[in-house]
């Protein structure tokens, strides 16, 4: 049972095959695409109807803090335990290989499902866009087979959610193509939607009505609702908390940064601050400009824009969605291929999923399969309830970096740390007490199913990643 624990060195820098071709404005450009997305875009008006009302800009106030607790530990990892890379890394660091893999584990169900998730929401913006100019998709191309209507429950499904599916294999070629040539396209789609953002700013500040803050708190903190659902401003951090999922996948390019040590730090921190101010604002306006008992809609936004009469600002504001959500999709996508590099060099899972190609020096089979199954994902099977499980493993993760943090410290007090969170222990704890606490305010079937997704990893592990490791084979 020792054996499960063994830890790898810190500090191990390993050479793939990987290039170094990242900035520190390179990689706060990759967390912003993560981050800006689906939270902004849909979770913002969603929460604030049903969970928060007005008071989700405080929603986004404490996810975000309990980011930032997660974010400075990521930080002070990523540029003093190096070449590992994610949270997968930085465990097996600090907890040994069993937690490490439970942790990988856990990163691949919060990004695979996360990017089909967002896959599905880019579909009906995008069916959306061509219907507007009279080329709309026949309903049975937009929707899979085993879909349900929101409402009653019943049946709703088509043949398969085409464009869904393009999208995940546009995304795959992309990534097949090099990673520095899909960041600068990243760059670009960031650039758009900071554009479609700052008109919606500029429309909103001319529309506010005070009177849609009141109640400000309709739901108080924290409470249950007539259906025993959660529901307050603590419960409402729990749901657009899925609006911060992928800052973390920065620390996933920490082999494919020009600086390491240095950049990702920066990239980490810079990214979550930037993306916090928007929630924050945006947020704002837009229960100020529309009552918050109206948001319950796919597109809140584009459609606060219409209440408000400014049908040109929604148009604008849904193109920069389909953009936004791209960048979400590409980052998280690249994040989940590279944790599987990562997992699969150190013999947890089979070799050919950390195989870079000479060619474009990106590890081509890992990306081809994770599109695959993705795609499959995306176009065939409702994602609904699966998607809860992005926020509860992303939590876990978070608490489990920030425990990372205080083992090494207690284990490993004179390793180089180029970075370090301030305050000694009480910021990485209060991570731990953050995380777990929203953890908490999540739906108990969502634990449920989370526990039954460890409860698989294991049996991989216990039957393949335990004899196969490369650790357990420099130790026997």
């Amino acid at each position: 049972m020792q054996n499960l624990f063994r830890r790898k060195p810190v500090n191990n820098e390993c050479d793939i095959g990987l290039r170094r071709v990242l900035s520190a404005f390179d990689l706060t450009l990759l967390g912003i695409g993560a981050i800006i997305g689906t939270g902004i875009f849909v979770l913002t008006g969603v929460a604030a109807a049903t969970t928060s009302g007005p008071a989700v800009i405080l929603s986004f106030v404490v996810a975000g803090v309990a980011c930032a607790f997660a974010a400075l530990a990521y930080a002070e990892l990523a540029s003093s335990v190096g070449g590992c890379g994610s949270a997968y890394g930085y465990s097996y660091a600090a907890f040994g290989e069993l937690i490490a893999w439970i942790i990988g584990w856990d990163l691949i169900l919060e990004y695979g499902v996360a990017v089909a998730a967002v896959a599905n929401g880019w579909s009906g913006y995008f069916n959306n866009a061509l219907t507007a100019i009279g080329l709309g998709l026949p309903e049975m191309l937009t929707k899979g087979p085993f879909a349900v209507d929101s409402v009653t429950g019943a049946p709703d499904g088509g043949l398969v959610n085409l464009p869904a599916v393009a999208i995940i294999l546009i995304l795959m070629g992309m990534l097949i193509v090099g990673v520095k040539e899909s960041a600068r396209l990243n760059a670009a789609m960031v650039f758009i939607k900071l554009l479609t953002i700052t008109i919606f700013v500029a429309v909103a500040v001319f529309h506010i009505n005070p009177a849609n803050w009141s109640p400000f708190m309709p739901f108080g903190w924290f409470s249950h609702n007539e259906l025993d659902k959660p529901i307050g401003i603590l419960a409402g951090a729990s749901v657009v908390f899925f609006a911060y999922v992928g800052f973390d996948a920065v620390s996933t390019a920490v082999e494919e940064a020009k600086n390491p040590q240095k950049d990702v730090p920066i990239g980490i921190l810079a990214s979550l601050v930037f993306c916090t101010l928007i929630y924050i604002v945006v947020s704002g306006l837009l229960t100020l400009i529309v009552p918050y008992t109206e948001l319950n809609v796919s597109s809140p936004v584009a459609f606060a824009l219409q209440k408000i009469g400014v049908n040109w600002a929604s148009a604008l504001v849904a193109t920069g969605v389909i953009t936004g959500l791209t960048t979400v999709m590409l980052v998280l996508y690249y994040g989940l291929t590279r944790i599987l590099v990562a997992m699969s060099r150190d013999g947890l899972l089979p070799a050919f999923f950390s195989k870079v190609s000479d060619k474009t020096h990106t590890p081509v089979k890992n990306t081809v399969i994770c599109g695959l199954i993705m795609a499959v994902m995306a176009g065939f099977i409702p994602l609904g309830a699966l998607a809860e499980l992005v926020n509860i493993g992303t939590l876990a993760a978070f608490v489990l970096v920030c425990g990372g943090v205080l083992v090494l410290r207690k284990t490993n007090p004179d390793m180089p740390r180029p970075f370090k969170a301030p305050g000694g222990v009480i910021l990485p704890a209060l991570g731990i007490l953050s995380c777990g606490a929203l953890i908490a305010f999540l739906p108990s079937h969502t634990h449920e199913r989370f526990v039954l997704w460890l409860a698989v990893g294991l049996v991989i592990y216990f039957a393949y990643g335990v004899r196969k490791s490369r650790l357990n084979a420099v130790n026997a």
